[in-house]
């Protein structure tokens, strides 16, 4: 289990709204997070904020998270777990339309929680 979900999740329902979608690096640095391995540290508190989201039938929050590289897309490991969590399709050619779904409702659910 990341000891850093809990600042993660934090993180992502307290940062202004144009600073959505963060990068993983991103919020490495927020959270002062150090070497060895820290993307590695972020993608493991994104997996269990999704197991925690999807277990209480929430938006993944997780979704406010993107890869530098990935043309606004989160890596590769949130599809696999969505999928595997049953919120998004087997077919891989669904996956950006179910993450541009998935982020609009974690932004919802966020401007909720904020009021």
């Amino acid at each position: 289990m990341s000891n850093n979900a809990v600042p993660l999740r934090q993180l992502l329902l307290s940062v202004p709204r144009d600073a959505l979608p963060m990068t993983y690096q991103q919020v490495a640095v927020a959270l002062a997070l150090t070497p060895p391995r820290t993307i590695a540290q972020v993608t493991q508190a994104l997996e269990q904020l999704m197991r925690e989201d999807a277990a209480q039938q929430k938006p993944f929050i997780a979704a406010l998270v993107v890869s530098r590289r990935g043309d606004g897309l989160p890596g590769a490991g949130f599809f696999e777990l969505a999928t595997e969590l049953g919120r998004f399709p087997t077919d891989k050619a669904l996956h950006e339309a179910a993450y541009c779904t998935e982020f609009e409702r974690a932004i919802g659910e966020r401007e909720k929680l904020s009021h």
